[in-house]
């Protein structure tokens, strides 16, 4: 029989990690880095529960036989080219027939199989005990364009422990923050990637992270961690208005007008009528940086009432240098000279 480990052990067990549920719950959200080899389609999973809710365990035990059965060679097939060296781990929703059966029919293939204690149940778990875990934070704030992101990546250069929210998101924060990027992950993802970063970092020394509101486009920030950076100090980075606009410029510049637009448009109500006629006129004509001279207005004023609603020490650095890695060296020197405790 394989044996089943509880999470700490089966995160560090060697293997690939094989996600035997359908794929609409692994899209829903999956351990990071695993793979889905999933029994059921998700047309075959709605099929097998209804059985079950109607006609009881055993019947709907025979259909899902019935389906899998003609499958069982494919996935050892499958399998064997995931893990050429026959160690592998498995787990389905709650740790039940889903991964005890296939692990069966690999181990009976020659694999080395462990399966996960109560399944991604048990690992959704962990992501909320990770991430209820206290931390020292440091934020990294700044209007829009004053480079956060970039210095937060050069500060990561520099062996600082840094979780990349936008990155993590596939989004920029703003109305215009989806453009030329992938897909977002579902929010419930989006809590697993976190997770597992902050997992990864020593909790003896400080998390960087970025100035966010509580959504991130359509991925929220989890309530856990989000509380924790509400009371954290932010370093906030200050940019002229030119160096600022320059950096939007050549983020969106090349984006599609039709685009630019819509996310211009999505914020009207906020810009008002005619700042909004005024933007749409400068990106149809090509200015995108007098369509963001627009912009700044209304995010400036946001970021300014979030960081006065915050009450938090804020501690500014005038940026001079555009380069990101003399940014975050500077960032550097201030968290040194003002948040780390005082010499004895």
């Amino acid at each position: 029989m394989p044996q089943s480990l509880g999470i700490p052990a089966f995160l560090q067990a060697p293997g690939p990690v094989l996600d035997v549920r359908s794929p609409g719950e692994f899209d829903q959200g999956h351990i990071p880095g695993a793979i889905n080899l999933p029994l059921f389609s998700n047309p075959e999973r709605v099929a097998v529960g209804t059985c079950y809710k109607q006609q009881g365990r055993e019947v709907a035990v025979e259909l899902g036989l019935v389906i899998v059965g003609p499958k069982l060679a494919d996935l050892v097939h499958q399998a064997k080219a995931l893990a050429p060296d026959r160690q592998i781990r498995i787990h389905c929703w709650r740790g039940g027939m889903r991964s005890a059966s296939l692990g069966m029919v690999l181990e009976m293939a020659g694999f080395k199989v462990v399966l996960l204690e109560r399944g991604y149940k048990a690992f959704r778990q962990w992501v909320r005990q990770v991430l209820a875990q206290p931390r020292s934070l440091y934020i990294v704030g700044g209007m829009t364009g004053t480079g956060k992101t970039e210095a937060l990546l050069a500060l990561k250069d520099l062996g600082e422990q840094v979780v990349d929210l936008e990155g993590l998101a596939h989004h920029r924060g703003s109305s215009y923050g989806n453009l030329g990027l992938p897909p977002q992950p579902t929010t419930e993802h989006y809590e697993n990637d976190l997770a597992w970063a902050l997992a990864g970092c020593d909790r003896q020394r400080p998390v960087w992270i970025e100035a966010e509101s509580r959504q991130v486009g359509t991925c929220r920030i989890p309530p856990e961690l989000f509380s924790q950076m509400e009371q954290a100090p932010v370093l906030e980075l200050v940019r002229s208005l030119g160096d600022r606009l320059a950096l939007l410029t050549q983020v969106y510049g090349d984006c599609d007008r039709a685009d630019l637009m819509t996310a211009t448009e999505r914020i009207r109500k906020r810009l008002g009528g005619l700042r909004t006629q005024q933007a749409l006129d400068h990106i149809q004509g090509g200015n995108i940086t007098a369509a963001m001279a627009i912009v700044l207005a209304y995010y400036d004023q946001t970021y300014r009432y979030d960081l006065d609603r915050r009450a938090v020490p804020c501690y500014p650095l005038i940026v001079t240098d555009r380069s990101p890695s003399a940014v975050a060296q500077a960032l550097q020197h201030l968290a040194q000279a003002t948040l780390a405790p005082p010499a004895p």
